[in-house]
């Protein structure tokens, strides 16, 4: 660590991830956002999750001011979060075989959605097993995780693949293993990581990008404003009406 300030060179580590991202991912951003705007005007519905501190990304495209308003939450029961006590069972469930499935046998996932799946480490049965449950109900999976977990970890899904094996596009975060990006000798652990914040730019790149592609086909993009601003609540429920059979977070 040099001697410029500890935030001085967090900043400038994820401005350097974000623009490797921007760059290096590009086409993969164009073509998650049109398989999203695809689905969307072939009247599919969207659904994101993550699990741990994953889930803050997906959380951030649903319900979201300036967003798409078809984006929905699939959630695993104390796996989104770490609001379950304690916290560390959520980092348990994510290793627990069978449930993945369950959740999606009883969600309402069906072919011809779109399911965005966020794991940093992608190694973990929860995340590989929703991709590949969802892929055979006929779904689509845009995976984002860090591509470098695979060459450096072992996997922990029986099937001993990865997130990235089982999606039709897949998001490479950049982020090294361990998600930390300082180190100082007087601290044993590295530190200050930076996976939610490129995460969360690459998601948001990829429904700016759908937006775009939905407009560009004459289709109105189903999007959410702020309810802090005049007459955002107004407009939002007028799109809640319109594609209420596609939103389920109000139900």
């Amino acid at each position: 660590m040099s001697d410029s300030k500890p935030a001085d060179q967090f900043f400038d580590a994820a401005i350097t991830l974000l623009q490797r991202a921007r760059d290096e991912e590009a086409e993969n951003i164009e073509a998650a956002g049109t398989l999203l705007a695809d689905t969307v005007a072939a009247d599919g519905r969207l659904f994101a999750f993550g699990a741990g501190h994953s889930s803050l990304a997906a959380q951030d495209i649903v319900y979201r001011a300036g967003g798409l308003a078809l984006m929905n939450l699939l959630a695993v029961p104390g796996a989104v979060g770490v609001d379950v006590m304690p916290a560390t069972l959520g980092s348990a469930l994510e290793r627990v075989d069978g449930l993945a499935s369950a959740v999606l046998d009883s969600s309402p996932l069906r072919a011809g959605d779109a399911l965005v799946i966020i794991s940093l480490s992608g190694r973990n049965a929860l995340p590989v097993e929703m991709a590949m449950h969802a892929r055979t109900r006929g779904a689509k999976v845009i995976g984002v995780t860090s591509v470098a977990y695979a060459s450096e970890t072992r996997p922990r899904h029986v099937s001993g693949t990865y997130l990235k094996d089982h999606c039709d596009i897949v998001l490479d975060s950049k982020i090294a293993v361990g998600d930390a990006e300082l180190t100082l000798d007087t601290i044993p652990a590295p530190f200050a990581p930076a996976s939610t914040v490129v995460t969360a730019a690459l998601l948001q790149a990829v429904m700016a990008t759908a937006a775009t592609s939905l407009a560009a086909r004459g289709i109105e993009p189903p999007l959410l404003r702020s309810g802090n601003v005049d007459g955002g609540l107004d407009w939002n429920s007028r799109v809640f009406e319109q594609y209420g059979d596609r939103i389920f977070y109000r139900r």
